[in-house]
């Protein structure tokens, strides 16, 4: 009994330093801790690999930030999995002590969403669009098998779906000691689900997937919606936006030109094959990228979005 007692206090040990382990920031990008990078005064940002999620990356392939405020900060979206959320938490802080009072989520998708977990011990309150329960409660068992697949076992462990509880559905302001963040609620674009977060102290725009730069943009929602919404954003008078893909910030609005480009081509194009009576199956052989040297990741997904949008250009 005493040595069956022993060898359990050993494996315990063991499973905790274990954890321990897989806990430093030096695991969270391919033994490397997360570096962030400030854009603008009080504004940092740690950019995501541009790379679909692996064993080697841990999930870290979107960009992710914080702003700090003179009473708090505030994370805008925390990574594709605990451990990553962990690592980009000790980046944060060895810039600053003060609470995290907010975790907004700006949009569903698992590389944003998926380092929740990590932010969830000392009260912080997580926001989000008021489509974003549901989208993530529709995909839960499918994001949390599907990345634990790509990253491993391991990699993943304590990774969560953890829900926004604070909504919005239109507009909402948040203040962490002067300093306003000012959230926006958007209709169905790259998901049904985007919000975008816009620190008027430093006009610095952070966009989510709502802007992709080198990574071809991916679309989730509704491509005439997208445009129509990149309409909206490059009025706003914003010095700088962060993408939730690419470099950690571009100038605005002319950040946006590539992204544009591209969604408005395939938009075309789309058009063009469905006057012409082209099956989907064509459409998917013969509709090019535009400007394939300016994107990453073209073979992962513009087929994808050719699928996406060719069933709402039939319907237009």
């Amino acid at each position: 009994m005493g040595t069956e007692k022993g060898a359990v206090k050993r494996f315990i040990s063991i499973s905790t330093l274990l954890a321990k382990l897989l806990l430093t920031p030096a695991m969270a990008q391919n033994g490397a801790p997360t570096i962030v990078t400030q854009v603008a005064s009080g504004v940092f940002v740690a950019e995501g690999r541009v790379e679909l999620a692996t064993g080697a990356n841990l999930g870290a392939i979107a960009n992710r930030s914080f702003i700090v405020g003179d009473d708090a900060v505030a994370v805008i979206d925390t990574g594709g999995s605990f451990i990553n959320g962990m690592s980009f938490k000790a980046a944060i802080r060895a810039v600053t002590q003060l609470p995290i009072r907010y975790v907004i989520n700006t949009h569903m998708h698992p590389d944003h969403v998926l380092g929740n977990a990590a932010f969830r011990d000392e009260g912080t309150v997580f926001v989000g669009h008021a489509k974003l329960p549901r989208a993530l409660a529709s995909r839960a068992q499918q994001y949390l098998q599907s990345n634990r697949a790509l990253i491993g076992e391991v990699g993943f462990a304590g990774t969560e779906i953890v829900p926004p509880t604070v909504l919005v559905d239109s507009t909402m302001t948040l203040d962490l000691g002067r300093r306003i963040l000012r959230l926006t609620a958007y209709p169905t674009a790259h998901t049904d689900n985007d919000l975008t977060v816009f620190d008027e102290n430093t006009k610095t725009l952070l966009l989510g997937d709502l802007l992709f730069m080198d990574h071809l943009p991916a679309l989730d929602g509704s491509l005439n919606g997208w445009i129509g919404v990149l309409d909206t954003l490059v009025t706003m008078p914003a010095a700088r936006a962060v993408p939730g893909h690419g470099p950690v910030s571009v100038p605005w609005p002319q950040g946006a030109d590539a992204e544009r480009a591209y969604l408005t081509a395939l938009r075309g194009n789309l058009r063009a094959a469905v006057k012409a009576g082209w099956p989907l199956a064509r459409a998917l052989d013969a509709i090019p990228p535009d400007k394939p040297e300016d994107w990453r990741l073209i073979e992962d997904f513009h087929k994808r979005n050719i699928s996406a949008a060719y069933g709402e250009m039939e319907w237009e």
